[in-house]
Protein backbone atom coordinates (compact mmCIF):
# COMPACT_ATOMS: atom_id res chain seq x y z
CA UNK A 1 0.00 0.00 0.00
CA UNK A 2 1.08 3.72 -0.84
CA UNK A 3 1.57 6.63 1.92
CA UNK A 4 -2.00 7.84 0.43
CA UNK A 5 -3.30 4.75 1.70
CA UNK A 6 -2.86 5.51 5.36
CA UNK A 7 -6.21 5.51 6.36
CA UNK A 8 -6.63 2.12 4.93
CA UNK A 9 -3.49 0.99 6.13
CA UNK A 10 -3.97 1.70 9.67
CA UNK A 11 -7.41 -0.06 9.22
CA UNK A 12 -6.04 -3.40 7.80
CA UNK A 13 -3.73 -3.63 10.24
CA UNK A 14 -6.05 -3.32 13.16
CA UNK A 15 -8.20 -5.67 11.74
CA UNK A 16 -5.68 -8.46 11.50
CA UNK A 17 -5.13 -7.53 14.83
CA UNK A 18 -8.52 -7.74 16.02
CA UNK A 19 -9.66 -11.02 13.82
CA UNK A 20 -6.68 -12.87 15.91
CA UNK A 21 -7.20 -11.59 19.15
CA UNK A 22 -10.94 -12.66 18.62
CA UNK A 23 -9.83 -15.95 17.61
CA UNK A 24 -8.10 -15.93 21.22
CA UNK A 25 -4.62 -16.43 18.84
CA UNK A 26 -0.97 -15.03 20.11
CA UNK A 27 1.42 -13.78 17.74
CA UNK A 28 2.83 -16.86 17.33
CA UNK A 29 0.00 -18.73 16.58
CA UNK A 30 -1.58 -16.71 14.12
CA UNK A 31 2.13 -16.24 12.30
CA UNK A 32 2.46 -20.03 12.11
CA UNK A 33 -0.60 -20.44 10.46
CA UNK A 34 0.45 -17.25 7.96
CA UNK A 35 4.08 -19.44 7.83
CA UNK A 36 4.85 -15.94 8.77
CA UNK A 37 7.74 -15.20 11.58
CA UNK A 38 6.21 -13.97 14.70
CA UNK A 39 8.58 -10.53 14.01
CA UNK A 40 6.96 -10.09 11.24
CA UNK A 41 3.83 -10.48 12.01
CA UNK A 42 4.47 -8.08 15.10
CA UNK A 43 5.71 -5.10 12.66
CA UNK A 44 2.65 -5.69 10.38
CA UNK A 45 0.50 -5.22 13.32
CA UNK A 46 2.53 -2.44 14.66
CA UNK A 47 2.93 -0.20 11.41
CA UNK A 48 6.30 -0.78 11.50
CA UNK A 49 6.69 -2.93 8.50
CA UNK A 50 4.83 -2.32 4.71
CA UNK A 51 1.80 -4.10 3.61
CA UNK A 52 2.76 -6.32 1.18
CA UNK A 53 -0.25 -7.90 -1.17
CA UNK A 54 1.06 -11.99 -0.74
CA UNK A 55 1.55 -11.43 3.25
CA UNK A 56 -2.11 -10.08 3.12
CA UNK A 57 -3.70 -12.95 1.11
CA UNK A 58 -1.77 -15.18 3.43
CA UNK A 59 -2.73 -13.73 6.69
CA UNK A 60 -6.56 -13.45 5.18
CA UNK A 61 -6.37 -17.16 4.52
CA UNK A 62 -4.84 -17.79 7.96
CA UNK A 63 -8.09 -15.51 9.68
CA UNK A 64 -10.68 -17.59 7.36
CA UNK A 65 -11.87 -14.22 5.84
CA UNK A 66 -11.07 -12.90 2.28
CA UNK A 67 -8.87 -10.17 1.12
CA UNK A 68 -12.16 -8.11 -0.24
CA UNK A 69 -13.22 -8.18 3.52
CA UNK A 70 -9.54 -7.46 5.25
CA UNK A 71 -9.04 -4.17 2.89
CA UNK A 72 -13.32 -3.28 2.78
CA UNK A 73 -13.29 0.53 3.59
CA UNK A 74 -16.37 1.67 5.58
CA UNK A 75 -20.09 2.76 3.87
CA UNK A 76 -21.66 5.76 4.79
CA UNK A 77 -24.88 3.28 4.12
CA UNK A 78 -24.49 2.24 7.41
CA UNK A 79 -28.54 2.66 8.63
CA UNK A 80 -30.86 1.86 6.20
CA UNK A 81 -34.78 2.63 5.98
CA UNK A 82 -36.80 0.04 4.97
CA UNK A 83 -39.74 -0.17 2.26
CA UNK A 84 -42.99 -0.43 3.83
CA UNK A 85 -45.57 -2.74 1.62
CA UNK A 86 -48.54 -1.82 3.61
CA UNK A 87 -50.92 -3.82 1.21
CA UNK A 88 -49.52 -6.86 2.78
CA UNK A 89 -48.29 -5.81 5.57
CA UNK A 90 -44.14 -5.76 5.77
CA UNK A 91 -41.19 -3.40 5.71
CA UNK A 92 -38.39 -5.01 3.98
CA UNK A 93 -34.43 -3.70 3.46
CA UNK A 94 -31.61 -4.91 0.97
CA UNK A 95 -28.35 -6.25 2.35
CA UNK A 96 -26.03 -4.13 0.46
CA UNK A 97 -23.00 -6.23 0.96
CA UNK A 98 -24.46 -9.17 -0.25
CA UNK A 99 -26.60 -8.23 -3.51
CA UNK A 100 -29.49 -9.94 -3.79
CA UNK A 101 -30.17 -11.01 -0.54
CA UNK A 102 -33.43 -9.11 1.40
CA UNK A 103 -34.71 -8.68 5.09
CA UNK A 104 -38.61 -9.01 5.26
CA UNK A 105 -40.34 -8.05 8.71
CA UNK A 106 -44.05 -9.36 8.54
CA UNK A 107 -46.93 -9.41 10.29
CA UNK A 108 -49.55 -12.80 9.33
CA UNK A 109 -52.97 -12.97 11.05
CA UNK A 110 -53.53 -15.89 8.64
CA UNK A 111 -53.19 -19.49 9.11
CA UNK A 112 -50.97 -21.50 6.83
CA UNK A 113 -53.11 -22.91 3.43
CA UNK A 114 -54.71 -26.11 3.70
CA UNK A 115 -53.87 -27.20 0.25
CA UNK A 116 -50.59 -28.67 -0.36
CA UNK A 117 -51.37 -27.33 -4.20
CA UNK A 118 -50.66 -23.66 -2.44
CA UNK A 119 -47.29 -24.22 -1.33
CA UNK A 120 -44.27 -23.03 -3.22
CA UNK A 121 -40.85 -24.46 -4.35
CA UNK A 122 -38.21 -22.32 -5.97
CA UNK A 123 -34.43 -22.45 -6.19
CA UNK A 124 -32.89 -20.61 -2.88
CA UNK A 125 -32.63 -20.89 1.03
CA UNK A 126 -34.53 -19.18 3.48
CA UNK A 127 -33.95 -18.19 7.21
CA UNK A 128 -36.84 -16.71 9.72
CA UNK A 129 -37.47 -15.61 13.03
CA UNK A 130 -40.51 -15.34 15.22
CA UNK A 131 -40.50 -12.11 16.50
CA UNK A 132 -43.94 -12.50 18.67
CA UNK A 133 -46.48 -14.87 18.36
CA UNK A 134 -46.42 -18.03 17.13
CA UNK A 135 -45.85 -19.42 13.22
CA UNK A 136 -46.49 -22.86 11.42
CA UNK A 137 -44.09 -23.44 8.62
CA UNK A 138 -45.40 -26.46 6.23
CA UNK A 139 -42.60 -27.90 4.70
CA UNK A 140 -42.77 -30.35 2.41
CA UNK A 141 -44.88 -33.14 4.65
CA UNK A 142 -43.94 -31.50 7.71
CA UNK A 143 -45.97 -29.18 9.84
CA UNK A 144 -43.50 -27.52 12.16
CA UNK A 145 -44.41 -25.33 15.17
CA UNK A 146 -42.05 -22.02 15.22
CA UNK A 147 -42.33 -20.22 19.00
CA UNK A 148 -41.41 -16.51 19.66
CA UNK A 149 -38.00 -16.41 19.60
CA UNK A 150 -37.29 -19.35 17.14
CA UNK A 151 -35.71 -19.68 14.03
CA UNK A 152 -35.96 -21.78 10.98
CA UNK A 153 -33.90 -22.23 8.34
CA UNK A 154 -34.58 -24.31 5.09
CA UNK A 155 -34.07 -24.95 1.33
CA UNK A 156 -36.87 -23.35 -0.66
CA UNK A 157 -36.68 -26.51 -2.87
CA UNK A 158 -38.88 -28.14 -0.60
CA UNK A 159 -42.47 -27.02 -0.91
CA UNK A 160 -42.98 -24.34 1.93
CA UNK A 161 -45.53 -21.74 3.39
CA UNK A 162 -46.15 -19.92 6.53
CA UNK A 163 -48.55 -18.89 8.47
CA UNK A 164 -49.86 -17.84 12.00
CA UNK A 165 -51.44 -20.25 14.90
CA UNK A 166 -53.79 -18.65 17.47
CA UNK A 167 -53.48 -15.11 16.48
CA UNK A 168 -51.60 -12.91 14.82
CA UNK A 169 -47.30 -13.46 14.48
CA UNK A 170 -44.24 -11.14 13.01
CA UNK A 171 -41.38 -12.72 11.65
CA UNK A 172 -38.09 -12.01 10.20
CA UNK A 173 -37.41 -13.51 7.28
CA UNK A 174 -33.81 -13.24 5.04
CA UNK A 175 -34.01 -14.29 1.35
CA UNK A 176 -30.82 -14.98 -0.58
CA UNK A 177 -31.48 -13.93 -4.13
CA UNK A 178 -32.76 -17.29 -5.38
CA UNK A 179 -35.58 -17.37 -2.86
CA UNK A 180 -36.58 -13.54 -3.03
CA UNK A 181 -36.66 -14.64 -7.26
CA UNK A 182 -38.59 -17.29 -6.40
CA UNK A 183 -41.28 -15.17 -4.33
CA UNK A 184 -41.61 -12.45 -6.83
CA UNK A 185 -42.18 -14.71 -9.89
CA UNK A 186 -45.09 -16.69 -7.97
CA UNK A 187 -46.80 -13.37 -7.56
CA UNK A 188 -46.59 -12.93 -3.87
CA UNK A 189 -50.20 -13.13 -2.64
CA UNK A 190 -51.19 -13.97 1.14
CA UNK A 191 -49.76 -17.80 2.01
CA UNK A 192 -46.08 -18.30 2.24
CA UNK A 193 -43.42 -16.64 3.63
CA UNK A 194 -41.83 -14.25 0.24
CA UNK A 195 -40.75 -10.82 0.33
CA UNK A 196 -42.33 -8.12 -1.64
CA UNK A 197 -41.54 -7.26 -5.29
Amino acid sequence: MTPHDGGLDSLVRQRIRALRLAQGWSLEELATRARLSQSTLSRIENGQRRLALDSLVTLARALDTTLDQLVETATDDIVTSPVIDVTRGQMHWPITAYPGMTVVRRRMTEPPPDSPSRMRAHPGHEWLVVLSGTAVLLLGDRRIRVEANQAAEFPTMLPHAIGAEGGPCEVLGVFDRDARRGHQRAGGGDEGSGPPR
